[in-house]
């Protein structure tokens, strides 16, 4: 430990100590920072029987700062220990921010693989110039406390073709091997996926790169790279992309590639596909904990024209349930892990014809039948089929977002996720998806559907989330 890890260490837990304003927006059913900013999920991983969640994190600034990695534990995805921070910015080679990245289980240790962010001070464009993006590991051999770091790859041992962006390492063992995939810049703007392997963890190589024919954006960020159920995906979220309408209305994209071939060689994308049509998804992860692969997502937008109030209370941004994905013909289809189920409490049913009001508990699972063409109100968020579109409208408690839409030829059921300040809409079994964060002005919730068909609404009780000793 050196001299400003210690002071990192003392001014975060004076952070942490701080009595945030009451705030009506804290949230029951999805993980938050304790105080300060959040932002992508890191180092996703089930390790020693215990679901690990690392993220973004700056404590210090509501508005955003300097990244550390902040870090939730859970046996059970339902009750939540606030651990220690892992990595702080406290070495030469991430001394501007211990950036995005993930985890490798080993009968060890945890493995954790990340981007050391540099950014020189002086007349750079921070594209070409200016800039380091390294590569590191850091050893915990409990999953909780930090061992050592070691720094791996340098801007130098990326190819001469891309630029100063090179970030997010994802990181996997497969046929006694191990790979991982970094997102890419190139000095000509295109986005694209740099594969490397290692037989050691800690010596590696580049051995293939992944693009599109033509170019997709200017960068990729968060490189995910999985098979399930026989077929590999690649996904990223992508900046700078010129395609428009439904799951590119947000000022960046996030979602998927189908990949054909072998990616340690030959191979090829299909066409992207967005995993989230809201407004409020970015950066999502995805880990297999020996049974199904979960997903979890940063429930925000990076350089959104939108806002979040809670920022005037101390705290900003949260990540989305996890959700396990499936494949389905082809298609990634997500829907909450189960054990959210268990978190309810009392229940109602409806039949609706017509117009029917429902007054909400504060937290709820809302599942809709649809037999004619839906419409719905939810305290100022509508959602309606119209012309084969599914639209989207904040007109309340938006505080910039207004309207999204995704493609709907059926609408045949919904289900729907209301914390207090955060929605997670997923359609018919969970084929697409939209996140919004929204902030109701009182605690009463009304839901008012339009059409005919039936409406189960259950209680949910929150999440538990204990915090570590600051002692």
């Amino acid at each position: 430990m050196n001299a400003l890890q210690k002071d990192l260490i003392k001014l975060t837990k004076e952070a942490e100590r701080q009595t945030l304003p009451d705030c009506p927006w804290r949230l029951g059913l999805h993980l938050m920072p304790p105080v300060g900013w959040l932002n992508d999920p890191n180092g996703l991983c089930f390790f020693r029987g215990e679901y690990h969640v690392f993220y973004q994190y700056s404590p210090f600034n509501a508005e955003g700062g300097i990244k550390f990695w902040g870090h939730y534990k859970s046996k059970d995805l339902l009750s939540w220990e606030q651990c220690p921070v892992m990595l702080y910015s406290d070495q030469a080679y991430d001394v501007h921010g211990a950036y995005s990245g993930s985890a490798l289980c080993g009968e060890d240790g945890l493995y954790l693989y990340y981007t050391g962010n540099i950014k020189h001070g002086g007349e750079y464009d921070y594209i070409l110039d200016g800039r380091e993006n390294n590569t590191i590991l850091a050893y915990s051999p409990d999953g909780v406390r930090l061992g050592w770091k070691r720094l791996l790859l340098g801007y130098r041992d990326y190819p001469d073709s891309v630029s100063r962006h090179v970030r997010d390492p994802k990181v996997w063992e497969q046929d006694g091997k191990y790979y991982m995939v970094l997102g890419a810049r190139t000095k000509d703007n295109t986005g694209e996926v740099l594969v490397y392997a290692s037989e050691d963890k800690l010596h590696w190589a580049h051995i293939n790169t992944i693009r599109t024919p033509e170019a997709f954006g200017y960068m990729w960020e968060c490189p995910d790279l999985f098979e399930i159920g026989g077929q590999w995906f690649l996904s990223v979220s992508p900046q700078g992309v010129a395609e428009k309408g439904p799951g590119f209305e947000n000022v960046y994209a996030a979602g998927y590639f189908p990949l054909f071939g072998d990616f340690r060689g030959n191979c090829e994308l299909g066409k992207f596909v967005p995993l989230d049509f809201g407004f409020d998804f970015y950066a999502p992860q995805t880990f297999f904990d020996g049974k199904r692969r979960i997903l979890i997502g940063w429930m925000g937008m990076p350089d959104a024209a939108y806002s979040n109030p809670t920022a005037a209370y101390g705290w900003q941004h949260c990540l989305t349930v996890p959700r396990e994905i499936t494949n389905r013909q082809g298609h990634l289809v997500m829907n909450p892990v189960q054990e959210i189920d268990s978190l309810r409490e009392d229940s109602q049913e409806y039949l609706y014809s017509g117009e029917c009001a429902i007054n909400l508990p504060p937290l709820s699972d809302i599942w809709i039948t649809c037999e004619t063409e839906l419409s719905l109100d939810l305290s100022g968020v509508s959602l309606k089929t119209e012309a084969g579109m599914l639209v989207l409208t904040v007109r309340d408690g938006g505080f910039g977002r207004e309207t999204r839409t995704a493609s709907a030829d059926r609408l045949k059921e919904l289900r729907i996720l209301a914390d207090t300040s955060a929605l997670e809409i997923y359609v018919n079994g969970g084929e697409q998806v939209l996140s919004v964060r929204w902030y109701p002005e009182n605690g009463q919730k009304t839901l008012t559907l339009s059409g005919k068909g039936r409406a189960a609404v259950y209680s949910l009780r929150a999440m538990r989330v204990e915090k570590y000793s600051l002692s």
